[in-house]
């Protein structure tokens, strides 16, 4: 096969525009799949992924079209999963945008354009769902021309359910994007751009050739964690496996080598040959960047190593989270685990406990804040029962954001007041058309976090959509939140807050606690504090024990002496007394709604 022959392309788009029923399509224009075999979403095939209806991982396919091979790689379209984008487009050439023929340009489209223009890839529009009854093609159509900066007669029009335009598609594909350089006899070079782990055949690699030729048997080395290993298998997607012998510069497949240890492959990593090996590794991808933080238990202690051995299965899976260990006084052994954002954190944790079989509690979701001290050390905050004195810091800052949300008009007025509700700045507005526009803001990350998507959708009945990209850290005036049960502060629930809003959070924890914790035999006091202040306070009344049962009449005196050692009992109970904190209590606390 010539390298004329080949054409790498990857398909990227806003969430639900049509990607995954456009690769479904695909598939069977090409007869890589039959009728029989078929179902919408085919390459979804994470369980998670079928009932959400989002594409979490991409997925790379090879299909045959006239006398060419095109490998296409089905992309995410979350906003949290733009790390899934990157990866892949630097194993292609060229990439398919789509836009819906009825919600037009979203926040989404607009990154993901970027992505593809940052890395000067080919770009074909199209605008797809053509069959809907709402359907405005050629406004549409001018929004995208207008966005691309390109003619409007080339942009492809499609019908991916309904099978329009999907041979004019893969004519554009053949026509516009180049094909791969290279070459066959150079040097071995491979890009790692994902992997997973199989309890069978060990670590699978996913490899894009960049130079030179690999065949099974050869000796391979991964530079950057040094490990050496046999090919035992090389292979192609066609959706299913299909092993082949060798594989040259240009192509796209999965290598397995005898690579136990999951900690040996990282995405991003340049596979060479372990005697003639290149000079010069791969430029990578840039090291991912945590947003969101929060920590991972195990509701059963004893299954701290069976979450450690499934989180290095998954990072292996997904590079895009971190994690070490941590200790919590209230939940004992567990990791701290760093997300690209709360869906992200929602599918990690879901994955966790489907694929692994493990039952996990999950503390509030925090960002990462900034901190310079007095003595002018500067440290990063993932944590915050780990934050120094307030005597000590001099400069304490949290990340903000750019925020652009894609809105109708009217829904303007609305949407802004959300965004000075969330502590934004406002910066600009601009009109896409006269019916929909462009709003941005500057927010800080920790108001978007948990509700600010949702709150868009629903004030905008779902025609909302939102992008944003960290710009820095900004000081603001912030406090330790600390909740104290018994005169003892609970770690697992400090927070980091607003000045302005603590005393809320504060009272509002300190109610959903005395709701969920039991009744003791003793009084518990629950309280929210800032340093030694206490800003909320409440109380739950002790069990009461009628010990004057046993008494039939007589002088008082004998109930009065009964009550009193109750009492002394019950204050001694208090001193030396720890508060049943059950699970449940923890759980319904930190659940994120």
């Amino acid at each position: 096969m010539y390298l004329d022959q080949l054409r790498n392309f990857s398909i990227i788009a806003h969430i639900d525009h049509g990607k995954s029923t456009l690769s479904d399509r695909f598939l069977l224009e090409t007869n890589a799949i039959s009728q029989r075999e078929f179902q919408d979403q085919f390459l979804d095939d994470m369980e998670l992924e079928r009932e959400r209806g989002i594409t979490i991982k991409a997925r790379a396919v090879r299909i045959y079209y006239k006398d060419y091979v095109l490998n296409f790689i089905d992309t995410p379209g979350h906003v949290d999963f733009t790390y899934e984008v990157s990866k892949s487009l630097s194993a292609c050439e060229g990439v398919l945008l789509l836009v819906d023929a009825a919600q037009g340009v979203e926040a989404q489209t607009v990154s993901n354009l970027y992505l593809a223009r940052k890395r000067n890839m080919i770009v074909i529009p199209i605008i797809t769902k053509t069959d809907l009854p709402n359907a405005n093609p050629e406004r549409v159509r001018h929004e995208t021309a207008k966005m691309l900066q390109i003619s409007e007669d080339k942009i492809l029009t499609v019908s991916a359910k309904k099978g329009i335009g999907i041979c004019e598609v893969m004519d554009a594909i053949i026509e516009r994007i180049p094909a791969p350089t290279g070459n066959p006899t150079a040097l071995l070079k491979a890009l790692v751009f994902d992997s997973y782990y199989d309890s069978y055949r060990g670590v699978i690699i996913y490899i894009r050739m960049m130079e030179g030729t690999v065949r099974t048997g050869d000796l391979i080395r991964l530079m950057q964690s040094g490990c050496v290993s046999e090919v035992l298998e090389l292979g192609v997607l066609t959706p299913h496996e299909k092993p082949v012998f060798e594989m040259k510069t240009g192509e796209v497949g999965y290598l397995i080598g005898n690579i136990k240890q999951v900690n040996q492959v990282h995405v991003g990593d340049t596979v060479t040959h372990d005697q003639a090996a290149a000079l010069e590794s791969l430029p990578g991808y840039e090291e991912v960047k945590p947003m969101v933080f929060c920590g991972l238990y195990p509701v059963n202690a004893q299954d701290y190593t069976l979450l450690r051995d499934a989180l290095d299965k998954l990072k292996l899976n997904d590079a895009s989270f971190t994690y070490e260990p941590e200790t919590s006084t209230s939940l004992g052994f567990g990791f701290r685990a760093g997300f690209l954002g709360l869906l992200h954190m929602d599918i990690i944790k879901e994955r966790l406990e489907r694929e692994f079989q493990l039952s996990l509690l999950v503390t509030a979701p925090n960002v990462v804040y900034r901190i310079v001290t007095n003595a002018n050390e500067e440290s990063f905050l993932d944590n915050p029962s780990k934050l120094p004195s307030p005597s000590e810091i001099r400069l304490f800052e949290e990340p903000y954001i750019d925020a652009n949300v894609l809105i109708p008009v009217t829904s303007l007025g609305a949407i802004m007041k959300l965004c000075q509700e969330k502590r934004g700045i406002y910066v600009s507005t601009e009109y896409l058309d006269s019916e929909r526009a462009m709003l941005t803001y500057q927010i800080p990350f920790a108001e978007i976090v948990l509700d600010f998507y949702d709150k868009i959708k629903s004030i905008t009945s779902g025609y909302g959509s939102l992008n944003y990209e960290f710009i820095g850290y900004q000081g603001s005036d912030l406090v330790k939140l600390d909740v104290l049960i018994n005169g003892s502060v609970v770690d697992a629930l400090s927070q980091i807050t607003v000045r302005e809003r603590a005393y809320l959070k504060g009272k509002s924890l300190v109610e959903k606690l005395k709701e969920v914790i039991p009744r003791q035999l003793f009084e518990v006091v629950i309280q929210a504090a800032i340093g030694s202040k206490i800003i909320a306070r409440d109380s739950i009344r002790p069990l009461g024990k009628n010990v004057t049962a046993k008494c039939y009449g007589g002088d008082i005196t004998r109930k009065r002496k009964l009550w009193e050692k109750q009492k002394e009992g019950k204050k001694k109970m208090k001193r030396i007394g720890k508060v049943d904190l059950p699970q449940e209590a923890f759980i319904s606390i930190l659940k994120v709604d």
